[in-house]
């Protein structure tokens, strides 16, 4: 695409092998991170989690970890890290700085009890209520800035009340193609 020079000082000037103490508080504030993994056919999946600030913990400046909370019953993110442990995370800030920190690395599963053995000060309650499946573990190979040039300010309100005509999330998104192809009488 005729970007390789600047691609090659992007990577020698921003692209760093651990987090600086500057991405570690950064990911400390953060309520949500995007997730990219890959199956072993290299077929992608991007999604979504959150949690109260700093629900992505920084074990020290080459590991994250991140608990994995009961969802849909798919884990596909977690079945993806199974085939190919590569995974992307994205954090944003859209609130206040405006920025992004891509971290890539090499991530592993492990149940509670045995990363707490190994990360005895990982906090218990995580998230009220509820405990976590497993965690993710991230070796950091590479953390870099995403710019902050298109990402919008949002604002953080309240959750509001669910329409009652709301289909359920399972059928968000083909409840009304059901409804279509049913016969009329």
């Amino acid at each position: 695409m005729g970007s390789a020079d600047r691609a090659a000082r992007f990577y020698d000037q921003q692209v760093h092998p651990r987090l600086t103490a500057e991405m570690q508080e950064f990911i400390g504030r953060q309520s949500m991170v995007f997730l990219a993994t890959a199956d072993s056919r290299g077929e992608c999946d991007a999604s979504f989690r959150a949690g109260p600030p700093g629900f992505v913990h920084v074990l020290d400046e080459h590991t994250l970890a991140y608990p994995e909370f009961r969802g849909n019953g798919v884990l596909a993110s977690a079945g993806n890290m199974t085939e190919n442990p590569h995974l992307g995370m994205l954090f944003v800030d859209f609130t206040h700085d405006h920025v992004g920190l891509h971290v890539n690395g090499v991530a592993q599963l492990h149940l509670d009890a045995d990363l707490r053995s190994a990360h005895p000060r990982l906090p218990q309650d995580v998230a009220p209520g509820r405990a976590p499946e497993m965690w993710v573990r991230l070796t950091v190979e590479e953390a870099y800035i995403h710019c902050s040039k298109y990402i919008p300010h949002l604002v953080p309100g309240p959750r509001p009340a669910q329409p009652a005509d709301r289909p359920k999330d399972a059928d968000y998104f083909t409840a009304r193609a059901a409804q279509e192809s049913r016969p009329t009488r």
